[in-house]
């Protein structure tokens, strides 16, 4: 990945937006929660689950780990697929109280809760990294459907580029800067959603840049 193409759109984004202070949550399991209730959804329908856990008593690993199913599956309908994600939530719960808690979690290394969260059922990498980056505040960059979108408009890089290639690529010219690689994926998803079409025909970025301005990659 080209670093000075990454970092000329990356603060072109922030001059154009300004600060999102991502993610919208009360505490880290909220993040967590919303995490997983995210998938394949829009974040509209995400807050009207976690405000019915929250409504209900439920927004904590405990009562969601002792209470049914069906019945937690109920209160996040508006998730969609929501007996998919009332398993996955149940799972992530487990593996909260099985590592000991975010106390415990300090103590391990960014690779060591990377790994332990991919081995959660229902969790795979861009909901492993919304974790880590947003709940746990570690230095990960989360690659999505919007990152690879503009990435590919732009030439940075392949729409269908491995996960870890494109994540390792940002993390590499961001450094280990949380507070910024949170702004960085905010700044993307809300261009992505506003401004790039999912369209491939989509000539939005390539007709607005200045050519010379942003090197292509090889």
């Amino acid at each position: 990945m080209n670093r000075r193409a990454l970092l000329t759109l990356l603060r072109r984004l922030e001059r154009c937006y300004g600060p999102q202070h991502w993610w919208p949550a009360d505490t880290p399991f909220e993040v967590m929660v919303g995490a997983v209730l995210t998938q394949n959804t829009n974040w509209n329908n995400v807050e009207r689950a976690i405000d019915c856990l929250r409504k209900a008593g439920c927004l904590d690993g405990g009562t969601i780990l002792a209470m049914r199913r069906e019945r937690l599956a109920k209160l996040i309908r508006s998730s969609g697929y929501f007996n998919v994600k009332a398993r996955r939530l149940k799972h992530l719960c487990r593996w909260l109280r099985d590592t000991g808690g975010l106390s415990a979690m300090r103590l391990l290394s960014t690779a060591e809760l990377r790994r332990s969260l991919l081995g959660v059922h229902g969790i795979g990498p861009e909901t492993a990294d919304d974790i880590l980056l947003y709940a746990l505040e570690r230095p990960v960059f989360v690659i999505d459907v919007y990152t690879r979108r503009l990435f590919a408009r732009l030439d940075l890089a392949w729409e269908n580029e491995d996960y870890d290639t494109l994540r390792l690529g940002v993390e590499r010219a961001i450094g280990a800067d949380v507070p910024r690689l949170k702004e960085y994926h905010a700044l993307i998803v809300r261009h992505a959603k506003e401004r790039c079409s999912a369209r491939r025909d989509c000539r939005h970025c390539r007709v607005e840049r200045p050519i010379a301005s942003l090197q292509t990659r090889p």
